[in-house]
């Protein structure tokens, strides 16, 4: 399964928004089903974007977690791609110039437009 870094954006965004700072206990996200989003969870916490529990077992698909809460790089990443358009223009320049992109350089990317957009 490839990484889509949509998903990981939207995922964060879900998990922010719970009021109670736990991630809510639906995380289902329309037009993905059970086992991506399982997987998604699994690596964003391996990257230390969240906390949670891996419940990879036997019969899974796929590696899976679940998700707990937000850490510190979890809020930075929600902050440098909440906009939209700074979101859409970093995910374009990423296609036109390499296809792909890691999550240290998008991070950068994104950081690098926030910074322009507030003439730093």
């Amino acid at each position: 399964m490839k990484r889509n870094m949509d998903l990981v954006r939207t995922l964060i965004h879900s998990i922010e928004d719970n009021p109670t700072g736990f991630a809510p206990n639906d995380l289902g996200i329309e037009g993905y089903n059970k086992e991506e989003i399982g997987y998604h969870l699994y690596i964003m916490m391996e990257a230390g974007l969240i906390r949670g529990a891996d419940v990879t077992t036997h019969g899974s698909k796929s590696p899976e977690a679940i998700a707990t809460g937000l850490t510190w790089a979890g809020h930075e990443f929600a902050d440098a791609a909440r906009d939209p358009d700074r979101w859409e223009k970093a995910m374009q320049l990423t296609k036109e110039k390499t296809g792909s992109v890691t999550l240290e350089v998008l991070v950068k990317l994104l950081t690098s437009l926030m910074s322009s957009a507030l003439g730093l």
